[in-house]
């Protein structure tokens, strides 16, 4: 049988095999998934020290923590009247509420489109519109299951609200049942290009999107939607071909 160490250098030339097939053949991963792919290599050298099948979930699960900070580039359409998906996923809700009252956006109710990501979702968050970045306001909360209604007033959130050609649209992260931390990375004054990423969420979550009047929705309840790319309502006809441009 083979020792301890040589059960550890053997998964870690594995695991080296496998990181680069990831990054060569997939697509770039966000910094900011190292230190968690670094603990799942770490545990899974740790898991090959007592048995090969433990070494094998481990290493799996490492692969999947790289994938699941993956952060492909994506073409979004070059058009102020577009609203492109502000995350992966599957739109959860297309209904006009009344927004968060810390967004600033008043009482009256407003388009809201939600979209929730699974764990296997990818999970970078990107400006659904073009604006200038006027309100970022972040509230603690619960992690209940952000498929529900209520999660989006109950559960642990972050509001961006963005200045456009239609009016003030605001943008909310909502943390999910797994998901701990939401990062954000635009400050207020900051101007965003539709596409752009300004966040992420660890673990599951959703993301909705406060829509003024003159939005009509383009897409429907269970419809998958790729950030920054997915069409998911628009305030006029688009005139002409639509271009899109590289992130």
């Amino acid at each position: 049988m083979r020792s301890g160490r040589e059960h550890a250098n053997s998964g870690e030339q594995q695991f080296m095999t496998i990181w680069h097939s990831i990054r060569n053949a997939l697509v770039p991963v966000r910094r900011e998934g190292y230190p968690f792919i670094a603990a799942f290599f770490i545990a899974t050298l740790v898991l090959g020290l007592i048995a090969d099948w433990l070494f094998w979930i481990g290493l799996i699960l490492t692969a999947w923590c790289a994938y699941f900070f993956r952060d492909p580039e994506r073409f979004t359409p070059v058009d102020d009247d577009l609203v492109v998906s502000p995350a992966d996923g599957r739109v959860s809700a297309v209904t006009r509420v009344q927004p968060p009252a810390e967004l600033g956006l008043g009482a009256e109710p407003m388009l809201r489109i939600s979209v929730f990501m699974n764990v296997f979702d990818c999970h970078v968050n990107r400006a659904p519109v073009a604006g200038l970045v006027t309100r970022v306001v972040y509230r603690k909360g619960n992690f209940m299951n952000a498929e529900l209604d209520k999660a989006s007033s109950e559960n642990e959130r972050n509001g961006i609200v963005l200045e456009t050609l239609h009016g003030a649209v605001g943008v909310v992260q909502i943390a999910g049942l797994v998901a701990r931390r939401i990062l954000c990375w635009s400050e207020e004054d900051e101007r965003l290009d539709a596409g752009q990423r300004f966040g992420l969420i660890r673990f599951g979550s959703r993301l909705d999107v406060f829509l003024p009047d003159g939005a009509t929705p383009r897409v429907a309840v269970g419809q998958t939607a790729i950030a920054g790319e997915t069409v998911i309502a628009a305030f006029n006809a688009s005139r002409g071909p639509v271009v899109t441009r590289r992130d």
